[in-house]
């Protein structure tokens, strides 16, 4: 069966509906040819897409190689229902013969009692693989390496180097980069397979390697080995212990999902949605209330507060009911400045774009921004009011109060990222509600007292 000419994501779409179709027809011939010319990635999708019946059918009809390819490129929860609906078997086979630190990934989502069960399956090497990984925390380097990895000795010539290369890279997940090692293991250098190639063969490994390696050990975190691969350009990063012995490698295709990963965390937490590793939109509903209900409830809470300092000025309100109008006004600007100035500086941290940047000077920058919207709003405000309402007094009470707001707006939501991130917390805990319900609060109070001032009452 051939597919017609189209463009990538379309071929997807036409595979997706065909492949269902074909299944529930029981035509697995025509199925099977159907997945012939489609990479593995793209079957991954139409498998996850397919209802839960046909799943296991449409993955039984590839070849094992292929097979397992596919099986690295599903997500937690096709995943798992595969190794449920599998022969033991068959599970044993794919559990046995996908990549170290994806089967860790996998296990770390999986119940310790399937986990135990599948690593007493597995074969000797890859067991030992495997709980070499298992035994280091979550979220470091040492749990997302690789053990497949070329490591050389430094007294090999190019040409001995290229045929030791030849026996193993069928094994090795990273080939481009080769490192040298010395007889105990210690990481000493590397070079590219580039080189090896173009210098000549009589030269040893020691003579055309690089000794500055970048390399990371097994306790550091995930983020801060994203950070490095993307500073320096590698597609692989070495591991080692505290001994320098070269231990395993993290490949760039692992720091993209790292890299997505945190971005989707912190957006998740910026806007008061607790995180985890599973997908928001594959939760029921029930566990998607969940999430969002304890922020929700501080601040309901932290909100409370406005209400009360709105009943302590009631006499404010009572003498100049006008005033009352432009709350909403007030506080949304006031809540707008301070998310927008907090999201830049907790983005500026995620990114360390602001290393080496005083965190003094930033606040003062995003004050000045503040101030500049603020005199420029305040402005428009007291005009429009002057014009529209005949005002002019209660126009400059909201002008004044608008420029204070923003100005203080702006200088909360740059800091207090800061003030978190000094004392070790996520700078995105200081999410955009929490930002406008703290804004909330000064702006009322502002608000109200400039205006018991100005209008002497």
């Amino acid at each position: 069966m051939s597919l017609p000419t189209a463009s990538r994501s379309e071929l997807r779409d036409i595979v997706r509906s065909q492949l269902q179709l074909l299944l529930e027809q029981k035509n697995y011939g025509g199925a099977k040819t159907l997945l012939i010319p489609v990479q593995p990635v793209d079957i991954a999708e139409a498998i996850a897409f397919l209802p839960e019946g046909i799943r296991v059918i449409a993955f039984r009809l590839l070849n094992k190689a292929e097979a397992i390819e596919v099986y690295e490129y599903l997500n937690f929860e096709v995943q798992q229902f595969l190794l449920e609906k599998f022969q033991a078997e068959e599970a044993r086979q794919i559990i046995d013969s996908i990549a170290p630190d994806e089967r860790a990934k996998l296990f770390d989502e999986l119940p310790p009692k399937i986990v135990r069960r599948l690593v007493s399956q597995l074969s000797p090497e890859e067991r030992q693989a495997t709980s070499l990984l298992l035994g280091y925390k979550a979220n470091t380097a040492g749990r997302l390496m690789t053990p497949e990895y070329i490591a050389l000795k430094e007294h090999l010539t190019a040409t001995e180097a290229q045929e030791r290369i030849r026996n193993l890279a069928s094994s090795a997940e990273v080939s481009y980069y080769i490192y040298i090692v010395d007889s105990g293991k210690k990481l000493i250098g590397i070079t590219s397979l580039k080189d090896l190639i173009i210098t000549l063969p009589e030269q040893i490994l020691g003579q055309i390697m690089t000794r500055d390696v970048v390399y990371a050990h097994t306790d550091t975190d995930k983020e801060e080995v994203a950070h490095l691969i993307q500073r320096y350009d590698l597609i692989a990063l070495p591991i080692v212990d505290k001994d320098q012995n070269l231990l395993g490698v993290i490949t760039v295709d692992d720091v993209i999902d790292i890299l997505e990963s945190e971005a989707t965390e912190d957006i998740y937490t910026m806007a008061a949605v607790q995180a985890d590793h599973d997908s928001y939109f594959n939760q029921n509903l029930l566990s998607a209330a969940r999430k969002r209900t304890p922020w929700l409830l501080i601040l309901l809470i932290t909100n409370s507060i406005t209400v009360l300092i709105l009943s302590r000025y009631e006499q404010v309100l009572d003498e100049v009911v006008a005033l009352a109008f432009f709350t909403p006004l007030l506080i949304d600007a006031g809540g707008n400045v301070g998310a927008q100035s907090s999201t830049v500086v907790i983005r500026g941290l995620s990114t360390d774009e602001l290393r080496g940047k005083k965190p003094t000077l930033v606040i003062l920058r995003e004050s000045m921004t503040g101030g500049m919207l603020g005199i420029l709003l305040g402005i428009l405000v007291i005009v429009a009011i002057f014009v529209f309402l005949g005002k002019g007094a209660i126009g400059f009470t909201v002008g004044l109060s608008l420029l204070s707001i923003t100005l203080i707006a702006a200088t909360t939501g740059a800091a207090l990222p800061f003030l978190f991130h000094s004392l070790g917390l996520d700078p995105a805990l200081m999410s955009a509600p929490l930002i406008t319900t703290v804004v909330d609060i000064l702006g009322i109070l502002i608000y109200l007292n400039i205006a018991k001032f100005l209008l002497g009452i």
